[in-house]
């Protein structure tokens, strides 16, 4: 037997099959840092269209878990998306470094006692180490950005900025300092944002609580009695013992009706809809007496249970008939928005309010009874305080929903504070509010998904006014210098404001902290008291685009302080989202966005939350170490991110499967490109055969819909294309039918430069395809190909090689698409006679194809090359009528009869011809073969 495998066109590369991720994506890295990848993007691009994807910045605390990774992705498969349709996309990342958490740990690591100077330093220098640590980490993920030079909040420039904006908000008449509850956690010592506080269940004391009438002719009155035979009290219900002694008034609806019950002890007030359940709570019998609508109790004065102070009803919209209550509010104004701002609306004065909680959740010594004792130890004693008095109807243990501090998971409160406020309804220089501007802005951005637009809105709509002071230490100051008889703002505070920006920007915020007064008020500092507090870490991020984007800051861009999107997790519509719509429109009258794209947490691959305690946590790192951050990537681009990300090692395996199809199949393309010269081997479209002429146009129209698809950011259907090509088009059908032609033919003929010409201008096309996502392998198939190219794949732009088929083509897309499902028929009879071992290959067998006239039209055209396309050794036509023996395929018109081939089986090419041995120089060849050795005439193909 001769040997004719060197006569072949076997494949060859250098491309290896084992990605080897974890070993070879560090040296990319490396490499990428060496040629100073982002910086000579940014020159390739100079004077295109923009795209600004604003980062927004993750806290500079901790490593890096799975959400970050699947955020700084998302971001960088956008940016490498724009970049590669020509667009100027930069991408600056930042970090927030102030605030609690930062503060907090230093102090748990130095001891809480620090000199402010001094904490301040341990927590830069603690923001700027994690800083570090985070970012080696998402580089490591391939993310592509301005590293060298990235945006910290705390920065001496950007906190000047901060400083800059709070000043172009006073200017424009928004900010205002006020009396207000806000959420307050002791642990922290200082107001929290919406955002700081979440929802846990807390075990509470609910206690029915009675206020004996002073009004009692009043009370009458309004229930149409002339007298009351016996003592009256209204009841309330409450969760918070704690607020009774702050109470100073009690709430009932207008609308509802109340009735007055006969106890035979005395007389109580409840809602008429809950008498019966209340009077069960408590253990008593009665009948209902009279009843009023709540609008004729307003005004009638209640005592307060063990206090000399009168407790008068203020008619509440808010007051709701629940189950458990009695349709009666206590009011604690200093201690609920709701209670707060109805006394204030019925002329309870700042002054009046009783406020007897310090920030440390401790009563001032000088609240009787319970003065110095911490509020959460004084429920029961005043529960017990209540039962002494007589005034406690009920007293039971409830588990409810409550407000926590996200940071120490501990029950946080309101408490009315004089803080400092951004007014949501206060109507600015040019007559409009800031509610206004926000929900106009909301109706001018694009989201994605759709369903964040509503959610947004639903919170502008409806949120209290902005708390932007805190109590800390490491925070960018509120420059602000009050009268000390007024109380009031300098009248030269924004002018003032830009002179401590200046000083902040040369020396950070501790010029503004060890600043005297006097270098800047003169004579008058006696005058003013310079304020301590300082912003809320979401004004710092939420400002950013006031001195980050702008065209003055070393990061700004030409086009200003809007961004064409900002990309963050579903949380941040309470947070990042939300400050920057309010300082965007309070600043420049709009939102500092054109566009919001949100994804959603990850869970496991039961919908479990990630939890160390659970042992459910994917950490990027170790998917980095063992699978490779391509296969990290990968994943998040294979997630619908518009809800619930499920990840888990099992998830990551199948990603990897996926993987290894697109990495083979790249393999396989630039294997079967081994001695191929673009400049002088390729062809025109127009003379190269019909089945390559199809799958390049193929490819055009792929790349068409993953433009699309990643203009839209529908990531998810770029992975399901790309791979769908990869399987169905590629594998199962192209790469499979040209191997004999790529193997077999003369190393130069057209046949064989025809495919390779196909297969080119796929790879190129198909590496560019994947550089957003799989960038590492990207970049390794973009510099195994052959020609002439650039230094990156992630500088190249779309390909722009490939040509797309004539309507009119005689082997147009519809005829291939319909030799396609004819083969892929053929291929499960094929299976089946070789499980039945009627045969033993494909290439063994001989297929007749009944079919009716149609389909007989369709596949004769491609005369004896349909058995190259069916990869069978021959193929017979006849009419479907005549196949009645053959077996059946779903698909209609078409039945498939297999038979092993009786002819002997080609040595060089596998094939079973009746012309095998019929030459005596090569008695194991056949013809076709022959004619395909080195000196022969060689063999035409047409079509295939």
């Amino acid at each position: 037997m001769s040997d004719y495998k060197h006569t072949l066109n076997l494949p060859e590369t250098d491309f290896p099959m084992r990605g080897m991720l974890p070993k070879r994506e560090p040296a990319r890295v490396a490499q990428w840092k060496q040629m100073d990848l982002y910086h000579r993007l940014r020159e390739a691009r100079r004077g295109r269209e923009l795209f600004v994807l604003h980062d927004g910045p993750p806290y500079a605390n901790g490593s890096i878990h799975i959400g970050h990774a699947v955020n700084k992705i998302l971001k960088d498969i956008i940016v490498k998306s724009k970049n590669l349709a020509g667009f100027d996309a930069p991408y600056v990342p930042g970090w927030d470094c102030h605030g609690l958490p930062i503060e907090h740990k230093v102090e748990t690591t130095y001891g809480k006692h620090l000199e402010p100077a001094r904490a301040r330093v341990l927590c830069r220098e603690y923001a700027a180490e994690q800083i570090q640590g985070q970012l080696a980490d998402f580089v490591r993920l391939g993310v592509i950005g301005d590293w060298d030079t990235p945006y910290r909040s705390m920065d001496f420039a950007n906190e000047a900025g901060e400083i800059r904006a709070l000043a172009d908000m006073v200017e424009a008449g928004y900010v205002f300092k006020g009396l207000k509850p806000v959420n307050w956690c002791f642990d922290c010592g200082s107001a929290l944002a919406e955002a700081e506080v979440e929802y846990q269940d807390k075990k509470s004391d609910a206690i029915d609580v009675a206020f004996p009438v002073e009004d009692a002719d009043r009370l009458a009155a309004a229930f149409g009695l002339e007298a009351l035979a016996r003592p009256a009290a209204v009841v309330i219900w409450t969760t918070t013992p704690w607020t009774i002694p702050a109470n100073q008034a009690l709430n009932v609806h207008p609308e509802f009706t109340y009735a007055l019950v006969d106890t035979g002890e005395r007389l109580l007030v409840l809602a008429e809809e809950l008498v019966e359940s209340c009077l069960e709570r408590f253990g008593l019998s009665g009948e209902i007496i009279a009843t009023a609508t709540g609008e004729r109790l307003d005004g009638v004065r209640f005592r307060h249970p063990f206090y000399d102070r009168l407790s008068p009803v203020y008619l509440a919209d808010y007051v709701e008939i629940e189950a458990g209550s009695t349709g009666i509010v206590h009011s604690a104004p200093a201690y609920g928005v709701d209670d707060f701002v109805t006394c204030r609306a019925h002329g309870m004065s700042f002054e009046e309010i009783e406020s007897p909680v310090q920030g440390n959740g401790v009563y001032v010594d000088e609240l009787p009874l319970f003065g110095g004792q911490m509020i959460w130890k004084a429920n029961l004693q005043i529960v017990a305080k209540l039962d002494e008095v007589g005034a406690l109807l009920a007293h039971a243990t409830i588990t409810h929903s409550y407000m926590h501090c996200w940071r120490h998971k501990t029950p946080v409160i309101y408490r009315a504070t004089v803080q400092w406020f951004v007014g949501m309804d206060m109507a600015g220089r040019d007559g409009k509010t800031l509610r206004e501007r926000a929900l106009a802005g909301i109706e001018a951005t694009t989201f994605t998904p759709a369903w964040g637009k509503a959610r947004l809105h639903s919170m502008i709509a409806n949120r209290p006014d902005w708390c932007i002071s805190r109590q800390r230490n490491w925070g960018v100051p509120i420059p602000f210098f009050l009268h000390r008889a007024s109380g009031e703002l300098h009248p030269r505070s924004v002018e003032l404001m830009e002179e401590v920006a200046k000083r902040v920007e040369a020396e950070g915020i501790d010029a503004w902290f060890r600043l005297d007064p006097a270098e800047l008020l003169g004579d008058e500092a006696g005058d003013y008291e310079k304020v301590t507090d300082t912003l809320d870490v979401w004004f710092d991020s939420g400002t950013t685009h006031r001195h980050v984007l702008r065209g003055s800051h070393p990061h700004g861009h030409r086009q200003g302080p809007v961004a064409d999107l900002y990309l963050e997790g579903s949380d941040q519509h309470r947070g990042w989202f939300h400050s920057s719509l309010l300082t965007g429109c309070a600043i420049d009258g709009h939102p500092p966005y054109r566009g919001l794209l949100t994804h959603g947490f990850t869970v496991d691959a039961q919908g479990r939350k990630m939890s160390k305690s659970v042992g459910n946590v994917v950490a990027p790192q170790e998917v980095m170490d063992k699978l490779g951050a391509d296969i990290l990537r990968l994943w998040v681009a294979s997630t619908d991110y518009g809800g619930e990300m499920a990840v888990s090692d099992e998830i990551l395996k199948r990603t990897a499967d996926v993987y290894r199809r697109i990495r083979n199949t790249a393999r396989f393309l630039l294997a079967n490109l081994k001695g191929f010269s673009p400049a002088s081997d390729a062809l025109p479209f127009g003379e190269m055969l019909a089945l390559d002429q199809w799958v390049v146009d193929r490819a055009a129209q792929l790349q068409a819909r993953i433009e699309i698809a990643y203009t839209e950011y529908r990531f998810l259907d770029v992975y399901q294309q790309v791979h769908g090509f990869c399987a169905r088009e590629l594998g199962s059908f192209y790469l499979d039918v040209i191997k004999d032609r790529q193997y077999t033919t003369q190393a130069d003929s057209v046949a064989r430069h025809s495919a390779q010409t196909a297969l080119y201008h796929v790879v190129e096309a198909l590496s560019r395809w994947v550089a957003p996502i799989l960038s590492f392998t990207a970049e390794e198939i973009f510099e195994n190909i052959p020609g002439e190219r650039g230094d990156s794949v992630l500088l190249a732009e779309y390909y722009t090689g490939l040509e797309t088929l004539a309507d009119n083509a005689t082997m147009g897309r519809d005829f291939w698409e319909q030799v396609l499902e004819v083969k892929q028929a053929v291929n499960k009879c094929l299976e089946d006679a070789r499980k039945a071992k009627t045969i033993k290959g494909s290439l063994a067998a001989e297929v007749t194809l009944y079919v009716d006239d149609a389909l007989h039209d369709t596949l004769a055209e491609l005369g004896d090359e349909l058995r190259f396309v069916m990869l069978t050794s021959e193929v017979h036509l006849a009419p479907l009528a005549k196949g009645s023996r053959a077996e059946a395929t779903e698909l209609e018109g078409l039945k498939v009869a297999v038979a092993e081939s009786p002819h002997r089986k080609c040595e060089r090419c596998w094939h079973h011809r009746e012309d095998v041995g019929s030459h005596p120089e090569h008695p194991e060849l056949c013809g076709r073969c022959i004619s395909n050795l080195p000196g022969g005439p060689g063999e035409t193909r047409h079509y295939a």
